[in-house]
């Protein structure tokens, strides 16, 4: 698996969000950006974010990944 793949993942279940993918081979820095985390808890954003790449964690393909979350208003702060 490579980021590419990994961003594609998250863009395709978390759509309108802006996703960005550092890593390789199976661990990954994952930066989503997106008004869907207005209001949500980080626990319930991690949830959403772990939820694209439940399929990949679970076969082995992702061994770790360090998740961000930000609302737009957020990441321009």
């Amino acid at each position: 698996m490579d980021a590419a793949t990994v961003k594609g993942l998250v863009e395709q279940e978390l759509e309108g969000c802006e996703v960005q993918v550092d890593g390789a081979g199976s661990n990954y820095d994952i930066t989503v950006i997106g008004e869907l985390f207005a209001g949500l808890r980080p626990v319930k954003k991690q949830q959403l974010v772990y939820g694209a790449l439940r399929e990949s964690i679970a076969a082995g393909a992702i061994h770790a990944v360090n998740i961000r979350t930000f609302t737009p208003d957020e990441w321009q702060g």
